[in-house]
């Protein structure tokens, strides 16, 4: 019989990227005999379970004759002896097992034929790793017999076309990039290795062939995509040929959704009478013509199954709230694809508007033009079917459309109180429920008041008390600038003016007191100054002192004074409703580059201060002009205020007249001779003309239309007769022109230079906010004095004269990049009134500013050399500019700008040298440079061979029966998928993984099924040819089977660093395969498969990481990977000296009378000796083996320190490090009870003399008083004396023996102690 097999449905399964569901359990059959010359002469069979344990076994001969084992204890496979194989017994055998719910699937059929020959294989194919461009094809050969030759022939050919000797008794042919030129009818045989005259009958023959050659047919529908459980539905699939078979298949279950039809002509119907929720997903189909060539696919169906519909949405553009007579569209948006919408309105019967499915899908909405009163009220959408159904509609949003002649009024609030408090402001904060243009503050007290704000926050001061009243708002939308909304209710503020508090009045007194002793310090220091000369040491001290002090109150007072620093200027430019009049309504718009501003200032003519107004969240503010009248006349410029900072001001718009637009500005670079240049010219407004004219010619040089706020004109190769003055004009778009005035004139002359400098920075020019940026600009000529420039304007210089002689570069440096940093950086030099030509430039860009970009590599980002690849940079804004950078290099390798969001960076032939780490950026070219966060890097391998992963498990690859085991397939390339495979296994475990390099494939309640070799590979989902190599191979052993074994160290658990140790692991049963293990390491670290009981594990020369808990286990070779309990853990210690041990105490560390302590010594090493030492002995006095030693204090002999030590009894000589010193304290024993009769006799005594020195100073002090008045009188006559005498010696020219010197000297009476 011939098997006919078509690679369709496995070149569908890969050219959609699904996962072949898992097959179920299939009992494995096979043959085993101990002839293998001559193997009918003696045959066993086997049959295997390969998931699970069981106890019944089935084997089944010609359908008719069964033959049923049943076992006592589960196992996972059961031989059946056949014995010599004659005319009886030969037939077809299938074999199956039990599980829990029923027999198993029979094994694949083995046909046993007459004595003398080899069993027939069968042939059969298994999908692979994603074939590009064609299909990878795995042809399996079962020969039933392990050891055999399996030869691949092919129908046509004499010689063999593929031939393997595997190990198993499968050998696996593979087919790569199938192509038609390879289709054809395929067979396999066997022979015997030595008896290669022994052949067995040729298998089944296997027909391939390729699919994919006929036009793709349509798939549709009846009654329709969606329909209701119960309903029933019919797809027809029609092709363009007529007799041809048809098959569709859903997409989301390719296995069990799999139908052929023969064709009714050139179609084919598909009928699902009873749908159900399981029948919804995505359908295709084909046809194929009776060679089973096949057509491509048709496009994809989607088929729901729902009993209602699910929710839609409905949105209002511009915004809900329309004038009368403007146009209004509402879009509809809902999950389901394929299906029109239909609108409503509240209040009407029938729907108001359709749209069907094509209009949809090309985002077309409902309109509605020129809208009335009439059109206001409550609109929704639903799902419109043109078929019939029982589904229910679902729930949907619905819009409110209002139709006014204003929008309506909005509510206005303040924050956080309607009242004043001394010393702090109040936020207004006006609210709609749209979008808003701009919002307008009012003030009821003072006509002339008008606040703007873009987000509708006010700042509300109360200096003076001017802030109360009663105020109001109002706003516009963007479709309607023109219109005004109605008032909102009025609000009154109320409170106390804010400014006067103690603290203001505080803190002024404190600043003025500064500098009042400012001056009078410096005053003093003036005058000690001069008076220096007639000071001693003390006055010069003095001096020192004062200078100290003035530099100090110098240093507080600069601190309590607000330092301004120039801020990166702002942008000033206008914008009207009137395009053709645009001085009938101006409006002057200022942004700053920083994102810390507060507050704008616009001010007129240098000095006239027009408004402040706050800063919104784009960090700008209008100032609204109205009606240019002739006080508008003027130049303008405007100033961005922060906490302690203003701005540099902006570049200066003039207003020449009412009718007039605003005069422009013109610039250049220095003119090159031979050079291209370009000149801009500023107009303020957008939508103008530009025109550039040159003196002395009538017609404009160059026009350009409407590109902006600002034009570019080009002069491409500067010579002489291209100098002279320039100007320009900007006009109105359409007839009548209107023309600003002028510029002022720009003269253009070509003057000798110097070659350009060579500018770089030292580091990277995209930095984030902080970092330090060094610009080193570096001439050819030595001397020179260097300019740096930035977005054109000078902002640094270097003066030759405060260089090093013969210096040729200057270095400026940015200590702290800002947000305003940022910009195009160039440099200069020049030598008295010759000037170089402007550098390259520099673009600074600082980051961190917007949110990062991701970067993805098309079609992936691993390539060959030579070829190309696409690096598309994806943003969160549009039109920014981008940068590609790759690490390791200071420079950014590209910069494109884009109008959209993205951007695509192409790089050509690569090389090897271009592997690495590339990320992107994106920045505002307008703003200085203001760019988003770094991009997560992107690996890029140029190779012809993909890297190997790495595959390992956790916690370990030996896993006890029952647990759960993950494992992980990691490689450095990003962007990929991962395969696992298991070898035996036709299907692979596929993960798509685009966030990680690391891929996780878990295996819960691991059993003895989930054992054996597995090995894992990428999976790109990208067409390339590199090869992709598999990683290692990992064995999982399932433990728990079998008994434990014992594990010892030879010569002992602790050697010496550089020694040889032998670990023993001893099993119960032979011919068993051992595997040491090691904590804290994942895979096996030795295996072995000795003859014995024993496995000798031998670690040469180890060292000190090789210490650690081993363990190991054993499996028996007849059951791979099924594998004992561990063994008991062992420590290995690999040290010169073996660790201290630990000393303790029982039960403490206090001797009791008549008790006596155990003190325990414990190390980690088992087969030690111990000894105790005790502070005072010169030799240790106990010995133990267990560490238990008992100590008593007989005459207080126990007292005192003690320690201890161990020594291995295979290495007596080496002792350990003794355990930390532990101390017996305490008294027991007949000893102690005479020491302490003893101190009770000494206490009594001591008891006794106190008391009778209290009596004796009792007495005493009864006698005091008298002995005091009487010595009183004596030592007052004494210390009279002596005083005289002291005075006597004080004064020179006094006689010490004058009867008169007592009365003459001073008489101090001092009190005699007590």
């Amino acid at each position: 019989m011939l098997w006919t097999f078509t690679l369709l449905l496995f070149c569908i399964r890969l050219s959609l990227g699904m996962t072949s569901m898992a097959m179920e359990s299939q009992a494995e059959l096979w043959i085993e005999s101990n002839y293998p010359q001559a193997p009918w002469e003696n045959i066993t069979l086997w049959c295997r379970s390969p998931s699970q344990m069981s106890k019944k076994f089935l084997l089944l001969k010609d359908k008719t004759h069964m033959t049923w084992v049943h076992l006592s204890q589960k196992t996972f496979q059961m031989s059946f002896f056949l014995g010599a194989l004659t005319e009886s017994n030969a037939g077809r055998y299938r074999c199956c097992y039990w599980k829990e719910k029923g027999w198993s699937k029979p094994s694949k059929i083995l046909e046993l034929e007459a004595p003398g020959q080899l069993p027939k294989p069968i042939l059969w194919i298994q999908a692979e790793t994603p074939p590009l461009p064609g299909c990878n094809v795995n042809i399996l050969c079962h020969g039933w017999l392990q050891d055999l030759v399996f030869m691949l022939f092919k129908e046509g050919f004499a010689e063999p076309v593929d031939y393997q000797v595997p190990t198993g008794t499968v050998a696996v042919f593979s087919i790569d990039h199938m192509t038609p030129e390879k289709e054809g009818v395929y067979i396999c045989r066997t022979h015997i290795q030595m008896l290669p005259t022994v052949w067995s009958e040729p298998s089944n023959p296997l027909k391939l062939v390729v699919a994919g050659l006929y036009p793709k047919p349509t798939l549709t529908a009846y009654p329709g995509p969606i329909m209701a459980p119960g309903e029933s539905l019919n797809l027809r699939c029609q092709g363009p040929i007529y007799g041809i078979t048809f098959a569709l298949m859903k997409l989301e279950d390719l296995e069990k959704s799999f139908y052929h039809k023969k064709p009714i002509k050139n179609e084919a119907y598909f009928l699902f009478p009873n749908l159900n929720i399981q029948d919804s997903g995505h359908y295709i189909c084909f046809y194929y013509d009776g060679s089973y060539r096949g057509s491509l696919f048709s496009d994809i169906l989607k088929i729901w199954v729902t009993d209602a519909f699910p929710k839609t949405w409905l949105l209002a553009w511009p915004s809900p709230v329309v004038p009368v007579g403007q146009n209004v569209s509402l879009r509809c948006l809902g999950p389901v694809d394929g299906v029109g919408l239909a609108l409503h309105k509240k209040g009407e019967d029938r729907p108001l508007q359709f749209l069907d499915a094509t209009s949809i899908n090309d985002n077309k909405q409902f309109l509605l033009h020129n809208v009335t009163h009439r059109d206001s009220g409550i609109y929704s959408c639903h799902y419109h079917l043109t078929w019939k159904t029982s589904i229910r509609m679902g729930t949907h949003n619905t819009v409110k459309l209002v139709v006014v002649d204003k929008p309506p009024k909005p509510t206005l609030s303040a924050w956080p109180r309607t009242v004043f408090k001394r010393g702090k402001a109040i936020t207004i904060q006006c609210r709609v429920s749209h979008p808003v243009l701009e919002f307008s503050l009012e003030w009821k007290e003072k006509a002339t008041f008008h606040k703007f704000s873009v987000d509708g926050d006010f700042i509300i001061t109360n200096v003076e008390g001017k802030g109360t009243g009663t105020y109001s708002c109002s706003y516009r939308v963007e479709t309607h600038p023109n219109i005004w909304s109605h008032r909102s209710e009025p609000l009154k503020l109320m409170g106390p003016a804010g400014v006067l508090t103690w603290d203001y009045i505080l803190n002024e007194a404190l600043k003025l007191s500064i500098i009042i002793q400012l001056a009078a310090l410096l005053l003093v220091l003036l005058w000690i100054r001069y008076k220096w000369r007639r000071f001693r040491i003390r006055e010069a001290w003095f001096l020192g002192t004062a200078q100290v002090f003035t530099m100090l109150f110098i240093v507080a007072a600069l601190l309590c004074c607000e330092i301004i620093v120039p801020t990166p200027k702002p942008e000033l430019w206008a914008e009207t409703n009137f395009p053709l009049a645009p001085w009938k309504n101006l409006t002057l718009w200022c942004r700053s580059p920083s994102g810390s501003t507060k507050e704008f200032v616009l001010l007129k003519d240098g000095t006239g201060w027009i408004a402040t107004r706050p800063a919104s969240e784009k960090v700008r503010a209008a100032f609204p002009l109205g009606a240019l009248s002739q006080s508008h006349t003027g130049s303008y410029h405007c100033h961005s205020w922060e906490e302690m900072a203003v701005s540099e001001p902006s570049e200066a718009l003039e207003l020449v007249g009412t009718d007039i637009l605003p005069k422009p500005v013109i610039s250049a670079s220095p003119p090159i001779r031979g050079q291209e240049l370009q000149i801009r010219c500023k107009g303020w407004l957008a939508g103008m003309e530009f025109a550039l004219y040159k003196e002395g010619e009538q017609e404009p040089v160059q026009q350009l239309g409407a590109v902006g706020r600002e034009a570019f004109f080009t002069i491409q190769r500067m010579e002489e007769k291209k100098e002279g003055n320039y100007s320009c004009r900007t006009h109105t778009a359409t007839l009548p022109f209107k023309w600003s005035e002028p510029s002022e004139p720009l003269e253009l002359v070509i003057k000798e230079m110097y070659p350009k400098p060579f500018f770089k920075t030292w580091a990277s020019p995209v930095v984030p906010l902080g970092d330090r940026v060094t610009f080193n600009c570096s001439a050819p000529h030595q001397h020179m004095s260097f300019i740096l420039y930035k977005d054109g304007s000078e902002v640094a210089s270097s003066d030759r004269a405060w260089a090093n002689p013969g210096a040729s570069e200057a270095q400026f440096f940015i200590i702290s990049v800002g947000i305003g940093d940022g910009g195009n950086y160039s440099c200069r030099y020049y030598d008295f009134d010759i000037w170089s030509e402007p550098s390259d430039i520099v673009e600074l860009v600082v980051t961190e500013f917007f949110p990062k970009p991701t970067l993805l590599a098309q079609p992936g980002p691993v390539v060959l050399p030579g070829k190309n690849v696409t690096l598309r940079c994806q943003g969160t804004l549009k039109d920014m500019r981008f940068a590609l950078l790759q690490e390791g290099t200071q420079v950014p390798l590209q910069f494109k700008s884009a109008s959209g969001s993205s951007v695509d960076f192409l790089l050509h032939t690569l090389r090897e040298e271009d592997s690495g780490n590339y990320s992107c950026i994106y920045y505002e070219t307008t703003m200085s440079n203001r760019g988003s966060y770094f991009s997560m890097p992107l690996m890029i391998w140029v190779t012809d061979v993909f890297p190997k992963p790495w595959l390992f498990a956790e916690p370990s690859s030996v896993v006890p029966m029952g647990q759960n085991v993950t494992l992980w397939c990691q490689g450095p390339v990003r962007g990929v998928g991962y395969i696992l495979r298991k070898e035996g296994e036709a299907t692979s475990k596929q993960l798509w993984e685009f966030t990680s390099n690391d891929g996780a494939f878990p295996i819960t309640n691991i059993t003895s099924a989930s054992t054996g070799h597995y090995s894992c590979c990428y999976h790109p989902d990208w067409t390339s040819p590199i090869k992709i190599p598999p990683s290692n191979t990992l064995e999982l052993i399932v433990t728990g089977l079998l008994p434990k074994p014992s594990l010892i160290a030879q010569p002992g658990p602790m050697v010496a660093p550089g020694e040889n140790m032998t670990l023993q692991c001893q099993g119960e049963l032979p011919d068993s395969t051992f595997v040491l293990l090691k904590e804290g390491i994942h895979a096996p670290i030795k295996l072995q498969r000795p003859r014995g009981y024993r496995a000798d594990f031998w670690m040469p020369v180890v060292r000190g990481e090789d210490s650690g808990i081993y363990s190991c286990v054993y499996y028996l070779d007849t059951a791979l990977f099924v594998a004992s309990n561990h063994s008991d853990s062992l420590e290995i210690w690999v040290t010169d000296k073996p660790p201290k041990p630990s000393l303790s105490a029982w039960p403490n560390t206090v001797f009791k009378l008549g008790k006596d302590i155990t003190l325990q010594c414990r190390g980690p090493l088992p087969g030690v000796e111990f000894v105790l030492e005790h502070d005072g002995e010169e030799a240790p006095q106990l010995f133990s083996e267990d560490g238990d030693f008992v100590i008593n204090n007989v005459e207080g002999k126990g007292i005192g320190n003690y320690s201890c030590s161990y020594r291995l009894q295979a290495s007596p000589d080496i002792w350990s490090e003794p355990s930390d010193p532990l101390e017996l304290v305490g008294a027991a024993g007949p000893a102690a009870q005479e020491c302490t009769v003893g101190n009770i006799v000494r206490s009594t005594l001591i008891v006794v003399v106190v008391v009778a020195l209290g009596v004796v100073l009792a007495i005493e002090w009864k006698k005091w008083p008298r002995l005091r008045t009487r010595g009183s009188e004596t030592d007052g006559r004494d210390q009279t004396i002596v005083l005289e005498e002291c005075n006597q010696e004080g004064e020179p020219g006094t006689t010490t023996n004058s009867p008169s010197s007592t009365s003459q000297g001073i008489l101090v009476e001092v009190p005699a102690p007590m």
